[in-house]
């Protein structure tokens, strides 16, 4: 099952920032992300989503191609690529994969302006350490909203506050008939 963790920031740059740590952090294979997207808010009425992926350029590129292919077949290659393109793109922005968008922008009215949120879904983690890859982000980012567990949700915002970190809680001693 995935879990759901939005963290906020008072500028728009650490934002950025964490999501490319993310990225690392998947490339060490510390994290399995379905979805990562920020979220800033330049002004008071404005909201604006930067997703990972461009549904609308990927769409285009792999209708364009269709199309040509297609249109290869019908001695017209031209026109193939440009309707191709064209239905391959509005495709792409219709699709709505990961996070829902109306959620994070219900979600980002909470940041001041000039601030910025980031909207992680994940698949897996190894939770102690991706918590130490996020010291640098001590003091700098706090927690809105997950669906992790309270112990670790706890965790998490131990680690980004800049208090101790709350350890882990141990397995309960089996009990033993006397």
């Amino acid at each position: 099952m995935s879990e759901l963790i939005v963290i906020a920031f008072d500028d728009e740059a650490t934002g950025f920032e964490l999501r490319a740590e993310l990225v690392k952090m998947q490339g060490d294979y510390l994290i399995e992300m379905e979805d990562a997207v920020v979220v800033t808010r330049p002004s008071e009425g404005d909201i604006k989503l930067h997703q990972a992926v461009n549904l609308t350029a990927a769409g285009a590129l792999g209708g364009g191609f269709w199309g040509t292919f297609v249109g290869l077949i019908f001695l017209n290659p031209l026109i193939g690529a440009a309707v191709g393109a064209a239905s391959g793109a509005l495709a792409g922005q219709l699709s709505d994969v990961g996070i829902n968008d109306d959620f994070m922008r219900d979600t980002a009215r909470a940041l001041p302006p000039g601030g910025s949120a980031v909207f992680v879904l994940l698949r897996k983690m190894t939770a102690d350490k991706v918590l130490d890859r996020l010291q640098s982000f001590r003091h700098r980012g706090r927690v809105l909203q997950t669906s992790l567990s309270r112990e670790d949700e706890d965790r998490l915002r131990d680690a980004l506050s800049g208090g101790a970190a709350v350890p882990p809680v141990p397995p309960a001693a089996p009990a033993t008939g006397a």
